[in-house]
C-alpha cells in the first residue's frame, strides 16, 4: 500500500471542463423546457438544463458571427442568420444543416421569430425591412417595408388566426402589420427609447410593452390605445404578464388585477400592479451580504452594472422564470416565491484563480475578471454567484477542512466565506480592509482556521486573526483587524504562503526576491532570510508538505527549490517558454506541478529534474492551479475562460500496461504452441493481429522450412482475411528492403501477386505506395543474384581447371571442363586418394582398373620429375593402350556415359535453382509495374 501511495505520477487526463457557452446575444428556451439555446460567436450552443452541459452545437462553416436565431414552437427547426447574409435551417439534434438560402436583406438580420404553427418565419433586418418566409414550402411570402433603422424586435400575435405581426425599430414605435394585406395597420406610440419586449395576455386583447425609457405601457389591442403607462424607474429589458387565476401572494399579488414582472438595469425582478402603477414586490438581491455598501448602491444606479438583466423568459409548464445578466449568467427562479433554483455562467472572461472546495472536493470556487465569486458544483455545473467584493477578485485560498475559504480583491479588502456542509450554500462571514492598494494574494493557516495572511500591491503583508466561532456563527459578518503589518518588499507582493506548521511565512514579489518570515512573534512578522536568484519577478511561492524546502516560480521561465536552512538554491526547473505563474507540490512533496503563460501545465520529478509530462489544454495564461486533498485530481483555470479538471491516471495506465504485457505473453505462448503444432494459418493470423511484423516473418520462415513449402505457403496465405492480406503486403515492403529477408518477402509476394486480381490489390489501403516501394528493391535483388550467378560460374571454372597436388594423372587426360554451376557450394577432399570433387571422380578412379590404381603413386612422382614433353608423350601412349584394350574401353565408355548422365542431372538441378532465384524478383517487379500501369 505504501508503494502505491508513493508512486510517481506520470499522466493526467481531462476529467471535465467548464467552457464558455454564451457570449451575449439572444437566448431562447425550448418548448419542453429542457434546453437553453444561446449564441456564442459563430455557434449556437444547446445547454441541457438538468446537467448544465452543452450537448449540441451548430456552427456556420464560414466562421461568421451569428446575428440572430429562432427555434420553432415545436422544437424541431432551428434557423440561424449570420453576417454573411445567409439563413440556415438546422436539424439541431444531429447538428446538421438541412437547408440554406440567401436572405433578401441587404444587411445582416437583427431579429427573427416563428409563429405558433412553426410554418412562418419573420426576419427583421438592419435595413428597416421585414421578410416573411414559409419554411415548409420554402419561399418568401411577404416583404414589409416602412420601419426606420434596425428592426430589433419582431413578434407574432399568439392567436395566429389574426395573422398579425408586431415589430419595433429605432423610431421607438410599435408597428402592427396585417399579414393578409401586407400593410402596417397602425403605429403604437408611447415610448421615447427602444422598445425591448412585448408580452400578451391569454385572451390576446391586452399587450404590455417595455422600453429603456424606464416605463412600461399597457395596450388595449381592440382599440389600439394605451390603457396605462407605468413608470418603473429603471431601463427595462424584459417584461412578462403574470398568469391569471394562480396564487402569487408570496410576491405581493393580492387581487386578480393585471400584474406584470420587469427585469432591467437594477438586476432585480420586480412585480407591478398595472391598475395602480405600484410596485408590490422587489426581489432581494443576494443572501451573501447582510447590507449593501454605499459604493455598491451608487454602482447600481449605473446602466452598465454587471448585475443588470438583459432578458426575461417564462417557462409556463414548470412555473419558472429565467433571467440573463449582463455578465452572461443565466439564472432560473421558481414561481411563486422567486427563489433561485439554478445558475449557469455563460462566460467567465479571464479566470484568475481557482480552488477545490466542499466535502470530498465536490465544488470549486473561481475568481474571474469580476467582482463576483462563482462556486461551481462539479457534477451539474450549477453555480452560486457570490456578491461582496466591489472590484475584481484577484486571489483565493481554502482552509484545511474545505468549508472555509478566503478571497482578496482590488477593492483593498479581504473576505472569509463559509460553505454550509448540508445545503452547500456559501455566505460571507468575515471582512477586513486596511490595505492602501489592491490585495493581490492571500493564504490561510494550515493547522486550523486561526488566521489569514494577505499580500498587497502596497508592498506590505498583513496577518489577520479570525474569531474562534467563525465556523458556527450566524448571518453576522465579523470585522477583521490586522494583527501584524510588515513592509515586506520594494515592489508588489505577488504571492504569500504559510508553512504546514503555521510558524513560517513565505512571500514572493515583483522585486525578484522571495523572503522567509517567522510568525511566532506576537504582533510582529520577523524576517529570517531572503531567497535571491531569479532574474525577474517571483509569481508564486509554495512550501513542501514534508521537507524543509520552498518552491518558487518566476517570470524568468524557471522554477526553483530553496533550502530553508541556508536559503540556497537546491534545484532549478526550466522548460516553460514564458512566465511560470503557479507552482504546487504533489505526490507527497516528490513532484511539482507548474503552470505558465504559455498555456502549458508541466509535471516535474524533483529527484531527477525531469519533466515527466506536459499538459496542453489552454490557449492563454494559466493563472489558477490547485490539487485536491486526495492528490488524485487537479484543477486549472486560464485567461481563455476555460476551467479544466484533471484526473490522475497513473495507476490506471500502469494497470493497463501490465494487463497488456500479460496479454502479450499469453499470445506469444499461444503462438509458440501453434507453431509447434504446425497450425500455421492460426499462427499467422495471431501474429498479424498482434501487429508484430517480426513475429509474422518468423511464421513465414517456419512455413518455408517445411517440405513442400511453396504449396503450403500458398494454401495458408490464400485463406487469410482481406485485412490480414493487407497487413501482410505492408510487412513485405519492409522485409524486401533487407537482403536477409528478401527471399521470404518475394515468396509471399509471388503468392499475392499471382492469385489476387490487380483490382483487389489496388483497393488495399496504401497499395499503390506499397507496390511502388517494392519495385526498386526487387530490381536491386535481381542485380545481386545476377552477380552471384556470374561469380559462382567463375568459381566453378576455376575449380575445374585447378591442379591439386597428389591428384591422379588420369583426371587430366580426357576430361573436358564442366561449366555447370555448382548446386552445392561445399567441397570435400579425400586425403587417401589425393582429392575429389564428388562421386564422379571416385568412379573414374575405380573403373580404370587395378593396374592403374597400383601405378598411380608412381605416375604422380614421374609427372613431378619429368618435363612437360615427356609428360605429354606418356599421356598419349596411355590413351593408345585404352583404345587397344576393348574391355577397358567399354568399361570407360560405360563410365563416361554414367558421368554424362550424372552431369546432365546436376546441370538440370542447378538450372532449376537459378531459375527459382531469378524468377521471384523478376516476376514480382514485373507484376507490380503491371498493376500500377
Amino acid at each position: 500500500m505504501a508503494s502505491r501511495t508513493l508512486q510517481f505520477k506520470t499522466n493526467y487526463v481531462v476529467s471535465s471542463k467548464i467552457e464558455p457557452f454564451y457570449k451575449g446575444g439572444k437566448v431562447q428556451i425550448s418548448k419542453d423546457e429542457k434546453y437553453i439555446f444561446c449564441t456564442c460567436g459563430s455557434r449556437v450552443n444547446v445547454l441541457e438544463i438538468s446537467t448544465g452541459k452543452v450537448i449540441h452545437c451548430v456552427e456556420h462553416d464560414d466562421q461568421e458571427d451569428i446575428t440572430s436565431f429562432a427555434l420553432s414552437c415545436d422544437d424541431e427547426l432551428l434557423v440561424t442568420a449570420s453576417r454573411a447574409l445567409l439563413l440556415k435551417q438546422w436539424d439541431w439534434k444531429q447538428a446538421q444543416c438541412t437547408r440554406s438560402w440567401r436572405a433578401i436583406h441587404t444587411v445582416p438580420v437583427a431579429s427573427m421569430t416563428f409563429d405558433s404553427t412553426s410554418t412562418l418565419l419573420a426576419t427583421g433586418g438592419c435595413d428597416g425591412t421585414i421578410k416573411m418566409w414559409d419554411v415548409v414550402k420554402q419561399y418568401c411570402t411577404h416583404n414589409l417595408k416602412g420601419s426606420s433603422g434596425v428592426v430589433h424586435l419582431v413578434q407574432f400575435h399568439p392567436d395566429i388566426s389574426r395573422l398579425q405581426l408586431f415589430s419595433s425599430s429605432l423610431d421607438c414605435g410599435i408597428r402592427l402589420w396585417d399579414l393578409r394585406s401586407s400593410q402596417c395597420v397602425c403605429v403604437l406610440q408611447s415610448h421615447y427609447s427602444a422598445v425591448t419586449a412585448l408580452s400578451f395576455s391569454p385572451t390576446g386583447d391586452t399587450m404590455i410593452s417595455s422600453g429603456r425609457d424606464k416605463i412600461c405601457t399597457v395596450w388595449d389591442l381592440k382599440t389600439k390605445k394605451a390603457k396605462r403607462t407605468v413608470p418603473v424607474y429603471e431601463a427595462v429589458e424584459g417584461v412578462m404578464l403574470l398568469p391569471e387565476n394562480e396564487d402569487f401572494s408570496e410576491i405581493g399579488v393580492k387581487n386578480n388585477d393585471l400584474h406584470f414582472i420587469t427585469a432591467g438595469s437594477k438586476g432585480v425582478l420586480r412585480v407591478w400592479e398595472a391598475s395602480t402603477a405600484r410596485c408590490v414586490y422587489t426581489q432581494t438581491l443576494s443572501s451573501t451580504l447582510s447590507a449593501v455598501s454605499e459604493e455598491e448602491e451608487k454602482k447600481e444606479e449605473k446602466d452598465d452594472d454587471p448585475r443588470s438583466l438583459t432578458y426575461l423568459l417564462h417557462l409556463p409548464d414548470s412555473s419558472r422564470l429565467a433571467t440573463v445578466t449582463a455578465e452572461h449568467n443565466i439564472v432560473l427562479y421558481q414561481l411563486p416565491a422567486l427563489s433561485t433554483q439554478q445558475q449557469f455562467v455563460g462566460y467567465s472572461d479571464e479566470v484568475l484563480d481557482v480552488k477545490f472546495l466542499g466535502k470530498d472536493d465536490s465544488h470549486i470556487v473561481v475568481a474571474t475578471n469580476s467582482c463576483q465569486l462563482k462556486v461551481f458544483e462539479l457534477l451539474t455545473n450549477n453555480c452560486q454567484i457570490l456578491y461582496g467584493h466591489t472590484d475584481t477578485v484577484l486571489s483565493l485560498d481554502v482552509f484545511k477542512k474545505g468549508f472555509l475559504f478566503a478571497s482578496c480583491a482590488k477593492d483593498r479588502s479581504v473576505r472569509v466565506w463559509r460553505m454550509d456542509s448540508d445545503s452547500a450554500q456559501v455566505t460571507c462571514v468575515a471582512h477586513g480592509s486596511s490595505h492602501s492598494n489592491a490585495v493581490g494574494s492571500i493564504t490561510c493557516s494550515r493547522l486550523k482556521a486561526s488566521f489569514v495572511v494577505s499580500g498587497s500591491q502596497d508592498c506590505t503583508v498583513k496577518v489577520w486573526d479570525l474569531p474562534e466561532d467563525l465556523s458556527t456563527t450566524g448571518a453576522e459578518i465579523h470585522q477583521l483587524t490586522a494583527r501584524a503589518t510588515e513592509k515586506a518588499h520594494d515592489k508588489d507582493v505577488n504571492s504569500v504562503a504559510v508553512s504546514p506548521n503555521d510558524k513560517l511565512l513565505a512571500s514572493g514579489s515583483q522585486d525578484r526576491t522571495a523572503k522567509l518570515w517567522s510568525l511566532a512573534g506576537e504582533g510582529t512578522v520577523d524576517l529570517l532570510g531572503v531567497f535571491r536568484g531569479h532574474r525577474r519577478g517571483v509569481w508564486a511561492v509554495c512550501f513542501s508538505p514534508v521537507d524543509q524546502v520552498l518552491a518558487t516560480s518566476s517570470a524568468d521561465g524557471s522554477s526553483k527549490l530553496w533550502g530553508l536552512q541556508d536559503f540556497s538554491c537546491l534545484k532549478t526547473f526550466e522548460g516553460h517558454d514564458a512566465s511560470v505563474l503557479k507552482v504546487i507540490f504533489v505526490s507527497r512533496g516528490t513532484q511539482l506541478l507548474t503552470s505558465g503563460s504559455d498555456g502549458l501545465v508541466k509535471l516535474w520529478t524533483i529527484k531527477t529534474n525531469e519533466c515527466v509530462k506536459t499538459l496542453d489544454a489552454h490557449q492563454d495564461k494559466v493563472w489558477g492551479l490547485h490539487g485536491n486533498r486526495k492528490d488524485d485530481k487537479m484543477v486549472t483555470a486560464s485567461a481563455d475562460s476555460n476551467i479544466t479538471v484533471w484526473l490522475d491516471v497513473t495507476e490506471v495506465e500502469l494497470a493497463e500496461e501490465q494487463a497488456k504485457q500479460e496479454d502479450q505473453i499469453l499470445k506469444q505462448q499461444e503462438l509458440s504452441n501453434l507453431l509447434h503444432e504446425k497450425k500455421y494459418l492460426k499462427a499467422l493470423g495471431l501474429a498479424i493481429s498482434l501487429d508484430q511484423p517480426r513475429t509474422v516473418l518468423t511464421v513465414i520462415k517456419a512455413i518455408r522450412q517445411v517440405e513442400g513449402s511453396h504449396e503450403l505457403l500458398e494454401k495458408t496465405l490464400l485463406k487469410l482475411r482481406v485485412d490480414q492480406k493487407e497487413s501482410l503486403l505492408r510487412y513485405c515492403v519492409v522485409w524486401n528492403t533487407n537482403a536477409r529477408n528478401c527471399q521470404d518477402a518475394q515468396a509471399v509476394l509471388q503468392v499475392l501477386l499471382t492469385h489476387l486480381p490487380p483490382e483487389e490489390l489496388l483497393q488495399y489501403q496504401g497499395a499503390r505506395a506499397h507496390l511502388e516501394g517494392l519495385i526498386p528493391y526487387t530490381e536491386r535483388h535481381m542485380q545481386r543474384i545476377g552477380k552471384l550467378l556470374q561469380t559462382s560460374m567463375f568459381l566453378n571454372y576455376m575449380w575445374q581447371k585447378m591442379r591439386v597436388a597428389g591428384a591422379p594423372s588420369s583426371m587430366d587426360q580426357d576430361e573436358e571442363m564442366d561449366t555447370t554451376p555448382l548446386a552445392q557450394p561445399f567441397f570435400t577432399i579425400d586425403k587417401e586418394k589425393g582429392t575429389g570433387s564428388g562421386d564422379e571422380e571416385k568412379q573414374d578412379g575405380d573403373d580404370s582398373g587395378g593396374e592403374q590404381d597400383e601405378n598411380c603413386p608412381g605416375k604422380e612422382e614421374e609427372e613431378d620429375e619429368e618435363d612437360d614433353e615427356v609428360s605429354v608423350t606418356k599421356k598419349a601412349s596411355s590413351n593408345d593402350r585404352r583404345v587397344e584394350n576393348g574391355e577397358s574401353t567399354k568399361t570407360n565408355g560405360n563410365h563416361h556415359s554414367e558421368s554424362e548422365e550424372s552431369s546432365d542431372e546436376e546441370e538440370e538441378e542447378t538450372d532449376q535453382t537459378v531459375k527459382e532465384m531469378k524468377c521471384l524478383p523478376v516476376s514480382a517487379a514485373a507484376q507490380c509495374q503491371t498493376i500500377l500501369s
